[in-house]
This record gives C-alpha cells, structure tokens and sequence, in this order.
C-alpha cells in the first residue's frame, strides 16, 4: 500500500502493567496522538511509520525528559522510525489544537482511566475543523454489543458514551474492535494469574469452554488499523478484526496447545455462576477477569453477525495482510 498522503497523529496511552490494562493492552491523517507510548499506542506509531505515513505522537515534555531508561529506549526507536514529536497534554486544550491542525488523522490510544477525557479530544478536533478521521480508544470488544460485568462494564460505558458523542458532533471516525490482544492473553492461555508461559499440567477453563474469542496480535492490530485510515470502506464504520485462523473456542484453544506439547492438561471449569463473582476481587484482577467473563462465558466476541450498516471485517478487505496466529504464536512456548 503507498503512504498516506497525509498525517497520522497518535495520542498514546500511559504505559501500563501488563494487568493493568482495559482490553489486554492499552491516534490522526498525519496520525495525531494523544498518548503513544502505551500499551497497543506504540505499536499503531511504529505501524504507521513503517507504512511510509508523516506521524507524529503527542507527548508530554515533561514526560519525555524525565523518561527512564525502557520509554527512553522506545521514544528514540521512535526517532529513529521518523516520528515528530509534538508536546502537549490531552489537559490543556490549546495543544491539543495545536496539534490537531497539523495533521489530518487521529488515533487515540489512551488507557482505561483517560477514556472520558476523550471529550476533550473531540472538542479540540471540532475546533481544528480539518481532521478527516478519528480513531476513538477502542481496540477490545464491540462495546455496543456486549454483556459485560463490572468492573468491565463501566469501562465499556465509557467507550459508549464516546461513540455517541462522535457521532452525534459528526466527526469522521472510525472504531477499531480489535478483540483480545493476542501477546497479552495468549502467553497464559488466558490463565487468571496471568503466568508467562502456558500451563503444562493443569488449566481453568471459564464456563463450558465452547464460545469462540478472538485474537490478535498487537503488531497485526497496528497494521489493520493503518490500513484503514485511508480506506473510505472503513468511515464511520466499525472495523472489526476477525482473522479466521485465530477463531478459537477455549476448549479448542486448550487441545491445541496440549497437541503442541504431546500432553493432556488436567481440566477445571469454572461454572457460570461462579465466573461472575467477579466484584469481590482486586482491581486489576477483577477487570481483566470480567473482560474474559463477557467472551468466555458470555461469547461477546462472536454472538453477533457483522452486518454491512455498521461495521466490516479486516481480513476481509487486506487479505494480503499476512497475520500471526495463534498456531504459530504459541509455538514460541513449545
């Protein structure tokens, strides 16, 4: 695909613990950022400099120069990808103006306790009046069409709430429904305490372990997402990324990972009414296990056709986009 002609503008989320994370992890037509240097927003730069696309990443001066020496590390990789740097803070609305009118798109990329402040993000583009897209912080679940538990579902609301907000200021946009971020769940097979690797003796497996989830890697998310922000089949659509070798139930998720170490694990299943004691444990704990609830148990990923009034499947539209799945990822831990 050539470059964009125009500018990407990434607004990165603040770098998080891996648990830590809303959706498993953590944006403008120059891609204009809010927060870039979190989770899923470092992947998105580093997707769009590799495309060839003007990108610039908003970022606090103060943060970049009090950086330690991992985000150090990740600025000057950024550097090095071509990115500008514009500073500025998703607080103070003058930058965010400043830095909208230099470029043409915006991927937000913030985290879960910044989501609301996103009004502040739609206000500054309403005020730059020359931004052709926005990518809203999304990157999960389809938020208009789960059943979440909370503490989940008060984050989804949030995401909601933008989403009408967009539409009803009508901002060009785009919302990306990445589903689970495959290098966040998948180096546990989704295991509550989140291990580093998958178990080889005994797994817990939420409900009866047949609905389907999905995952994707976060770079194959990037991608996607760059692909679309020039692609009038993707405005004011929700792009959703279901790649179909990485379609895989937990049941079918377990068998193949037990196939790939010649070894049966021993199995517990969670029953419904138990999974969904999920307000009694911990922040993040309680979080991350209510996103898994919703597709595990509730099938949120997949209980739902796409229909063409409101959204489009990326694999679908770049079938040249060569994705990692999930086979060939957990053969890393073999």
């Amino acid at each position: 695909m050539p470059p964009y002609s125009d500018k990407l503008g990434v607004l990165p989320g603040k770098e998080t613990r891996r648990r830590g994370s809303e959706n498993g992890g953590d944006g403008e037509e120059q891609r204009a950022g809010d927060r870039g240097t979190g989770y899923i927003g470092k992947f998105i730069v580093l997707a769009s400099a590799k495309a060839g696309n003007p990108t610039f990443l908003l970022i606090r001066k103060s943060s970049a120069e009090s950086a330690g020496p991992e985000k150090a590390a990740l600025l000057q990789n950024f550097k090095d990808a071509g990115v500008t740097f514009l500073y500025g803070d998703l607080l103070d609305h003058e930058s965010l103006v400043s830095a909208f009118k230099q470029v043409d798109v915006v991927i937000s990329a913030v985290g879960t306790p910044q989501l609301p402040e996103q009004t502040r993000i739609v206000a500054a583009i309403k005020e730059a009046g020359n931004v052709k897209r926005f990518f809203p912080s999304e990157f999960g679940n389809d938020v208009d069409r789960v059943h979440a538990e909370e503490p989940a579902k008060s984050a989804f609301q949030a995401k909601i709430d933008i989403r009408r907000l967009v539409e009803s200021e009508g901002i060009p946009h785009t919302i990306v429904s990445s589903n689970f971020f495959g290098a966040y769940f998948l180096p546990s097979l989704t295991q509550p305490d989140f291990p580093s690797s998958p178990p080889r003796d005994k797994v817990i497996i939420l409900g009866d372990g047949n609905p389907k989830a999905i995952f994707v890697l976060e770079e194959d998310i990037a991608t996607y997402t760059i692909r679309a922000v020039d692609d009038p089949r993707t405005l004011n659509k929700i792009l959703y990324l279901r790649p179909p070798a990485n379609i895989l139930s937990f049941n079918e998720l377990v068998t193949l990972w037990e196939g790939k170490i010649g070894k049966t694990l021993e199995k517990t299943f969670v029953p419904k009414r138990r999974s969904s004691r999920i307000s009694k444990l911990p922040f993040p704990a309680n979080l991350v296990l209510a996103i898994t609830h919703s597709v595990f148990v509730r099938g949120d990923h997949t209980n739902f056709d796409i229909e063409p009034s409101f959204g489009v499947e990326a694999s679908e539209l770049y079938p040249d986009v060569k994705y990692t799945t999930v086979s060939d990822f957990l053969n890393r831990f073999v």
